[in-house]
This record gives structure tokens, sequence and C-alpha cells, in this order.
């Protein structure tokens, strides 16, 4: 119903500027033909977990996806939270660059790391919408504690309101505001916040607006998952034909939505794991796809990974760069001689600071490294690997390399030239570039 309703209206608004967005940011002609995979998750407490000091799930999930789909699939983050509070979060936590984010519970849709807006959206929003209007009636309420100034947006007025006192404020200002001539709808969630929206808004109304973009394209993603915690994400649970996952640590009104509405459902799932862990588990329970992330292999040798890519090359090699500075494997001369394989004897690293050298003398240097970061918070994570093949058997890969220690976090554009031998992936060139604002404060201390 819900895909349906908003499908038909989309066909009456669909333009230039919606298919100017999507071109802008690369996402039609990105992935040839449809994405075998679209992940739709809200941030909080659900691809993030605040009670997770490490980030260790996500971690998890960022490995999971950038080994195995970033190439061929599309992840979609689905949030209340404003721009603002959104980039807050992204400083804050080790989160993955989407192809499309859905912000303030989805009343704006912008597309790649520049996040265009698609304005075909917020046209689509403007119908019986008058925001004033809806500022004017809710300031009759005191109960209503307006959110901070970053949370209200052009189609969203926000409010923390106790739950004894919700639904009543909530009937009152659906009579008035239709009386008004306004559409509206209001969301109540995580038993505080209160939401006043368009009527059609919303995360599920977004979503549903994407997958009829990708129809017209002729490029619905062969399947999707969409992931959530809490009343708001309820309505994306509704789009017929995507598999659902609650994370474990759902909420409880989000808990009861679903003994209401979802229980008999297959394609839902309430998961037994906590965040990012439990996309994780619905991946594997839908057989959606890989569902072992490279973080949870202990022994790569010992693992026999059917799936060779220069995504997986990427962060598995990186993982054992981490491992090594966390001393979390043994000290020994053939785990440096193993790495040292993959590596082309007369290859060259150019530092971010610009100065060449061998990948041995590189290789060497890093040996020496063995445990400096056992007494820091340290993590390595890539983002954003895209992979080009030149040649019969040679690979340009560029990617985001990551690395926090401490509270310190930096970031190099890397650029890397690999040729596909027999037994997997050799490094041939390296080159990386400091991304703006991301610079080290010691450059002598970068490694790879």
């Amino acid at each position: 119903m819900l895909l349906a309703k908003v499908a038909t209206h989309y066909r009456k608004i669909r333009g230039t500027k919606t298919m100017k967005s999507l071109a802008d940011a690369g996402l039609l002609d990105r992935i040839n033909g449809s994405a075998r995979l679209m992940i739709v998750s809200d941030l909080d407490s659900t691809m993030v977990d605040h009670d997770d000091s490490e980030n260790l799930s996500l971690l998890r999930f960022n490995a999971l996806w950038e080994a195995y789909y970033r190439h061929d699939s599309l992840l979609v983050f689905s949030t209340g939270r404003s721009p603002t509070s959104y980039q807050k979060l992204r400083n804050k936590k080790p989160l993955l660059t989407p192809d499309i984010t859905i912000l303030s519970v989805g009343t704006e849709i912008t597309y790649g790391e520049s996040m265009v807006p698609d304005t075909g959206w917020t046209h689509h929003l403007n119908r019986k919408w008058n925001r004033d209007i809806v500022v004017e009636e809710t300031a009759k309420f005191p109960e209503l504690a307006p959110q901070s100034e970053t949370q209200q947006r052009p189609h969203k007025v926000s409010f923390f309101v106790e739950k004894v006192k919700a639904l009543e404020i909530m009937s009152f200002l659906s009579e008035h505001l239709e009386k008004r001539g306004l559409d509206v709808k209001i969301i109540y969630s995580s038993g505080i916040a209160l939401d006043i929206l368009p009527k059609s808004a919303g995360k599920g109304e977004a979503l549903a607006y994407l997958l009829q973009n990708f129809e017209v394209d002729g490029k619905v993603p062969l399947h999707t998952l969409v992931c959530g915690d809490s009343g708001n994400d309820s309505e994306m649970f509704t789009i017929p034909k995507v598999h659902g996952v609650m994370v474990s640590n759902a909420q409880d009104e989000f808990l009861q939505w679903y003994k209401q509405n979802a229980k008999n459902n297959p394609n839902i799932i309430h998961a037994t794991e906590r965040c990012a862990a439990g996309i994780i588990q619905a991946i594997g329970n839908f057989c959606l796809g890989p569902n072992v992330s490279p973080r949870d292999i202990k022994d790569f040798k010992k693992c026999n990974v059917d799936i060779f890519s220069p995504g997986h090359e990427v962060v598995k090699f990186y993982l054992l760069y981490e491992r090594w500075r966390r001393a979390e494997v043994d000290k020994s001369e053939q785990f440096v001689k193993n790495l040292k394989s993959g590596f082309c004897p007369f290859g060259i690293f150019v530092h971010p600071s610009g100065i060449e050298q061998p990948f041995h003398q590189c290789l060497d240097y890093m040996a020496k490294l063995y445990g400096d970061k056992t007494e820091h918070q340290f993590r390595v994570w890539v983002d954003r690997v895209s992979s080009a093949q030149i040649g019969s058997d040679t690979w340009l890969v560029r990617f985001y390399k990551w690395e926090l220690s401490g509270d310190e976090r930096q970031c190099c554009v890397t650029t890397v030239l690999m040729s596909l031998k027999p037994d997997g992936f050799t490094w041939v060139h390296m080159h990386q570039t400091w991304l703006e604002g991301s610079r080290a404060r010691d450059q002598t201390a970068w490694c790879f």
C-alpha cells in the first residue's frame, strides 16, 4: 500500500532535478545493473552501539561491507538526525560513507559522499505543509519542550515530551492541524521524542520513493534489508518484499509494533545480537550473501575464501597490520615474511609526505612496531574501496584508510596498483595523500 501510494504520486513529480541528483552522485552508473543488496539502516542503537566503546560490532560490519559488498551493493543510512548532528556522529564513530543518506526522519534525502540533495523529494513534501502553522499550534502546549535548533528542519518540527502526555497531545494536534488545512504525520519514538512531519514524509515513505526511483531506471536492488531499533523505524518494515531485522536491543515500542503487525512475517526477524552484529546476523539468516566478517577470521592462511577481490585483499592486509601493532598475533619472522610475499620486491610506497620508499623498507619498519599500540585504543578501517581492472591481470584500487590512535584520527586517500597471481594479489605500487583536516601530527610515525 505504502509503496503503491508513493509511486502514484512520484510519477507526477519525477523530473530532471531528481535525475540530476542521482547522476551527480554517480549512482546511476556506479553499479552495472541492479544492486545485489541494499542495506537501509538506522544509526543510533542500530548501526552504532553507543554502549560499545571499542565500536567492535560496527568495525566488524565495516570490514564485511568493504570486503564483499561495496563494489556491487548500496549502503543507505536512515536516521532521525539532522545533517549537523549526523556529521558530529561521523566525526565520533568509525562510520562508512553511505551511498544514500536519509536524514531528519525521512524528510531529507542526499546522495553520495558530497550529499547531493534530492530536490524532487523536497518538492514532494511541500504539499499541504506549512511549518509556521505547526509552530503556532504546538506553542499552545507548554509540555512540549523543543529539541535543539540543529534538530529543527524545514519539514520537521521536533520536541521532547513525557510518554504519559504524548498520546493526548498527538490526538489534539492531528485534529487541529487538519482543520487548518495541513496533512501531517506525528511520530513518537524512544519514549521521549515527538516529531511532526508532512504526511508524505517518514523513513518508510523515503525508502518507497527510492525504490520507485530504481524501478523507473530498471535498477531495483535484488534484495533490500531494513534495520532498526525504535518506533520511527517501523514504517520501513511495511514496505513490500523487503527483509527486516530488529536488533536485539530494540525498544519496547518497536517490539510491541512487531507483535501486533509483523510477528508472522517470515521476512522480519528479531535478532539475538545487538546493533551492527544483528545486521550481520540477518544477512546470514536471509542468505543475502557472505556473513562472516574478515574481523572474525583469526588465521587467514587456514581460511578458505571463495571470493578473491581487491576489496578483500585491502581489508585483510589492514587487519593484519592492526593486529601486529596491537600484539594480537604472535611476533614471528614468518608473519612478516608472509606479509612481504604479497608485495612486489621492487614496489614503491609513496608516503603522504611525498617521500618514496621501497615496500621492503616499509615492511622492515613495520616489523619494529610490534605491540607499540597495546596501551592505546588503536583501530584501522578502510572506507569507499573501489577498483577497476585496467589490464588482464592488473587492478587499480582506491580507498580511504582510517587510523584511530587514542583520541587522534587520521585518514589517507590511498591508491594501489595490484597484479593478480595464481596464489592471490600482489601489491605493486602504493600512493597516499592526507585527507584534508586529517594529517597526522607526527608524519614520521605513519606507516602504510
